[in-house]
């Protein structure tokens, strides 16, 4: 992958996919790491989308080792599983109705490839940065499990805060893609109006008709978009401290 990067600061995220596609099709075999989607069960055919949530997994990991590195601690990459409709995990059986979820007990983010339709198409939240939050907030539950933040008990927080903080934590990570300069207009305008589209309350809102406060798991839209907007802006995960929510 050591080309990819200076390539993409150049031509920015359509740029990255439609390399990625001539890689894949070279069989150049960027994305075969151990933090790449070493187990797929989509049989889909979507190379391109494929490819770019490869790209995606394996850049935010290597932000968050670099970060690791400043603490002197060791990073542990998770694995990506692309599956459809539903799959096995150490966690139990997940479905494509629960979206992309992160399962700490075998370490891995997984992620139905036709959510990043629905978000389109029923939520409203097009855009490549859109699907790269999605990503980045997984990796963030990762982050979460190697510091012993995820679960319940003595030091653990809540639900919502740690969901909040898996979006400040993609926030932190995004910034890194603005300061190699990845991103393109509207990108981060995108990845927001992901976090949004995903907010307990406009999620009820949309479902059920009214919002129930009592029952949110993982903050409403405005929350979730300014935890994004404070690692974003930020670019310090030490900002991340969601404890209070």
């Amino acid at each position: 992958m050591g080309l990819l990067l200076p390539l993409a600061g150049r031509f920015g995220w359509k740029g990255i996919l439609i390399l990625l596609v001539v890689l894949f099709l070279l069989g150049r075999g960027f994305l075969s790491g151990t933090s790449g989607p070493s187990d797929t069960e989509t049989g889909t055919g979507d190379d391109d989308l494929t490819s770019f949530v490869g790209f995606v997994l394996d850049d935010s990991q290597a932000y968050w080792e670099r970060n690791f590195l400043k603490e002197g601690r060791h990073y542990q990459p998770a694995d990506l599983v692309l599956f459809t409709e539903s799959t096995s995990t150490r966690c139990g059986y997940g479905t494509a109705a629960v979206g992309p979820f992160y399962c700490p007990n075998d370490r891995k983010v997984y992620i139905d490839l036709d959510f990043y339709r629905e978000l389109k198409e029923r939520f409203g939240a097009p855009g490549d940065m859109a699907q790269a939050y999605v990503i980045a907030h997984e990796v963030g539950h990762h982050v979460q499990a190697q510091r012993g933040l995820l679960g319940e008990g003595e030091g653990k927080t809540s639900s919502i805060a740690t969901e909040l903080q898996a979006d400040c934590f993609a926030g932190a990570w995004a910034r890194s893609t603005k300061d190699r300069k990845l991103l393109e207009e509207g990108d981060i305008e995108e990845a927001l109006g992901a976090a949004a589209a995903v907010g307990d309350d406009t999620l009820q809102r949309r479902t059920q008709g009214r919002v129930q406060p009592e029952t949110w798991t993982h903050g409403s839209s405005e929350q979730r978009t300014a935890w994004f907007r404070r690692g974003f802006e930020s670019g310090d995960p030490a900002v991340c401290d969601t404890s209070a929510e």
